[in-house]
This record gives structure tokens, C-alpha cells and sequence, in this order.
């Protein structure tokens, strides 16, 4: 377990090492002894001892009164900077969950629209396979007709050609001038 989680137990901690400190005072206050807290946080220097116990003993109360003020100033900006921290913390989550979202939407959107497109390309797939289906049933039934059409034509023209033949057996049999005009009219 961590020992520094959170701003609170920062000062609680701090707190409990001025209590110890600020009784360390008082009992130096209280043996003639005299500490100053030099420019290292929590390094104290014993000077000689002070012929004036009241003095030092105020001295010392002052020293730790300053002590537990920077101690309070210290925690209050750790506390800040740990409530900017959060703030800034939950700021980019929400930016996060928003984006998380809007990409979500986006997908369902390309999803449905895709989707759609996929169906009308399905339709249209149908629709041209009916078509096509249409356009060989069509092009089997001109065959067919094409195919009749020929078979008439063959048959019409077996029956020019015999009417022909009958016509020119008939007529040139029953006029036998032979000057040549009748053949070159037939």
C-alpha cells in the first residue's frame, strides 16, 4: 500500500510530524534549549542554551506556528494541484467517452447506410437477373419465329418453285410457240 495516496493523508501525515515536532520544542522550551529549522525541512540546529526560558519558549511556539502554516500552505496546493489533476482527469474522460461515442455513431451509421446500399445492390442484382431472364425468354421466342419464318420461307418458296414448274410445264405445253417470248417472260 502506498504510503502518500491522496492530499489528505499528505497533511494528516505532515501534521502528525509537526505534533512531534512542535512538542520537541516545547520540551527543548522547557530544558533552556533553543532550535531553528534551517533552510532543510525538518534539519534542526541546537544553539547554546537561552538565559530567558519564556522567551524561547514563545521563540519555539512561533517557529512552529510558522512551521504548521507552511505545512497548511503546502497541503492546500497539493490539495489544488490534485483537484486540477482530477478536473483535467475527468475533462479528458468525458472528451474520450464523447469521441468513443460519436465513433460508435459513425459506425452504426456506415453500418445502416452500408447495409442499404447492400439491399438496393441485392434489388438491383433481382431486378437484373428478371431482365435478363425476360430478354432470353424474348430472344428464344424471336428464334423460334425466326426459325417458323424460315420454315415458311423454304416452304414458300418449294411452293413458287413448283408452282413455277407446274405453270411452266402447263403453259408452255398448251402454246407451243416457240418464239421465245414466254420462255424469257417465265
Amino acid at each position: 500500500m502506498q504510503r502518500f495516496n491522496h492530499p489528505l493523508t499528505v497533511a494528516i501525515h505532515d501534521t502528525a510530524r509537526v505534533g512531534v515536532f512542535a512538542m520537541s520544542l516545547i520540551w527543548m522550551a522547557q530544558r533552556g534549549s533553543r532550535a531553528t529549522v534551517g533552510g532543510d525541512e525538518g534539519v534542526l540546529s541546537f544553539p547554546s542554551p537561552a538565559p530567558d526560558k519564556g522567551a524561547t519558549a514563545l521563540d519555539l511556539v512561533h517557529q512552529a506556528a510558522d512551521v504548521f502554516r507552511d505545512m497548511e500552505k503546502r497541503a492546500r496546493e497539493t490539495e489544488a494541484r490534485a483537484h486540477s489533476l482530477c478536473t483535467s482527469a475527468l475533462e479528458r474522460l468525458r472528451l474520450a467517452e464523447a469521441r468513443a461515442e460519436a465513433a460508435e455513431r459513425a459506425q452504426h451509421e456506415f453500418t445502416v447506410t452500408t447495409e442499404r446500399k447492400l439491399q438496393d445492390a441485392c434489388r438491383a442484382l433481382e431486378q437484373a437477373q428478371c431482365c435478363i431472364e425476360a430478354q432470353k425468354d424474348k430472344l428464344t421466342a424471336v428464334e423460334l419465329r425466326a426459325e417458323v419464318a424460315e420454315t415458311e420461307a423454304r416452304q414458300a418458296k418449294e411452293a413458287l418453285a413448283l408452282v413455277e414448274e407446274a405453270i411452266r410445264k402447263r403453259l408452255l405445253c398448251a402454246n407451243p410457240r416457240a418464239d421465245g417470248r414466254l420462255a424469257t417472260v417465265a
